[in-house]
């Protein structure tokens, strides 16, 4: 396990890469931005000339890419036609339940053991090495899974066989998106109401409405010091990404007849979010399109 290709270094997997490299291990980094790259080299690790060349001396692969076909792209021309003997693979992007269970049985053909292992916790976990990973593998492959991702993580729990860790993030992250936009709704409403944000969040985080969006994400400046709103909502974790996240939450219940009418509900409100220009803000900044306020946000006019 002491080396490790890593291949995807953007936001997220960059910090990802660094806690490896930190843990001791030999990590043989490639991205296709040599900024990222450069990064990854002043944080312990070795950059890479391309990924066949980091995965042909590599025991462990572990990727972190934008989305499915990205993923089956890398594995099937990069990753498998170079990997050693008796590499294990550990796919850690978000991505469709079925791209991932289409790309294990690809992996196991080729002779290789694979794990699907989404992450949650956003870019300062990332940073940190307090990610949770949700992973889908066979059972007996979850031990050395665990092993693998111990650096990087705070809790790593295995959601069942292949698959089952993409089903998971997607499930996590639309109550994630759900409850940020039910949050956001009620801080515009205190606001309306004449109750100071700050003295809300005193409230609620001690109340019934306490929940994860509130006390460790709150989108008003102050009360959660670490919260992107401090930072002009910038960091964190992307619109962009939760409307992806949603997405595929969507796509999921429609293939399989599930009823998500406040996922719905949720993905519209991002895309729109998305489209005034949001993009790349932190998705708890949509309290200012609730509160009518994007200009605090840079996107004065765009409503």
């Amino acid at each position: 396990m002491s080396r490790i290709a890593f291949v995807g270094l953007g936001n997220m997997g960059g910090g990802m890469a660094a806690n490896q490299a930190r843990a001791g291990r030999q990590v043989l980094a490639f991205d296709l931005s040599d900024a990222a790259l450069a990064r990854a080299a002043d944080a312990g690790c070795t950059a890479a000339g391309s990924v066949a060349e980091a995965v042909s001396q590599a025991d462990v692969v572990i990727t972190m890419l934008p989305a499915g076909p990205h993923v089956r792209k890398v594995y099937e021309e990069q990753v498998l036609p170079n990997a050693k003997a008796g590499t294990i693979m550990v796919d850690c992007s978000t991505i469709d339940v079925e791209t991932a269970r289409a790309v294990a049985v690809q992996v196991k053909a080729a002779g290789y053991r694979f794990a699907d292992a989404p992450v949650s916790g956003g870019t300062a976990a990332a940073e940190a090495g307090t990610l949770a990973f949700m992973v889908g593998c066979e059972e007996a492959d979850f031990p050395i899974v665990e092993a693998i991702l111990e650096p990087m993580s705070r809790a790593t729990l295995r959601a069942g066989d292949h698959g089952a860790g993409q089903a998971a993030k997607i499930c996590n992250n639309m109550v994630l998106g759900i409850s940020m936009l039910a949050v956001c709704e009620a801080v515009a409403l205190a606001e309306k109401l004449g109750l100071d944000p700050e003295r809300f969040f005193e409230i609620a985080s001690k109340s019934s409405g306490q929940c994860w969006s509130l006390t460790s994400y709150y989108p008003w400046p102050g009360p959660v010091p670490a919260a992107p709103s401090n930072r002009g909502y910038e960091g964190g974790f992307a619109t962009a990404m939760m409307l992806k996240d949603l997405k595929l939450a969507q796509d999921a219940a429609a293939k399989a007849g599930a009823a998500t009418p406040m996922g719905a509900q949720a993905e519209g409100l991002y895309a729109l979010f998305d489209r005034l220009g949001a993009g790349g803000k932190d998705f708890s900044a949509i309290l200012q399109l609730l509160r009518g306020r994007l200009d605090e946000i840079g996107l004065a006019g765009k409503a």
